[in-house]
């Protein structure tokens, strides 16, 4: 089961990286007239610390653990990306974009297999 962990740990870290650097270097307007319509209801502000946050989760969710240093971190750091994904969620059901749920939905639950495993039976 560790194997999976780090497998999906590192997956998410992964996407989060790629998508929190997008909207760290992307024009806001860009994004919102392409692949993230909801960024027009945003500041730019606002873009870019979810971008920044998405990027410190990515960090967060493999670094501590990898390093052996405060692995705890590593839970706390899944425990936000999966704040992050209700979000998103959230977001999208706001914007009645109800037919792009299921990425954030499958996003958010292997954020909350990864939160509950390395709390409990999987901590490092």
């Amino acid at each position: 089961m560790d194997t999976a962990l780090w497998i999906v740990q590192g997956l998410l870290a992964a996407l989060f990286l790629a998508t929190g650097l997008t909207k760290l270097t992307q024009p806001r307007a860009k994004m919102a007239a392409g692949p993230m319509p909801w960024a027009a209801d945003v500041s730019d502000a606002r873009f870019r610390t979810i971008g920044l946050l998405e990027v410190a989760g990515a960090i967060g969710v493999i670094l501590p653990a990898a390093l052996g240093i405060a692995p705890t971190l590593s839970a706390l750091a899944a425990v936000g990306l999966v704040l992050t994904m209700v979000g998103a969620v959230a977001t999208h059901v706001r914007l009645g974009e109800t037919s792009r749920l299921a990425v954030p939905l499958l996003v958010l639950a292997l954020a909350l297999v990864v939160a509950v495993e390395r709390f409990g039976p999987h901590a490092l």
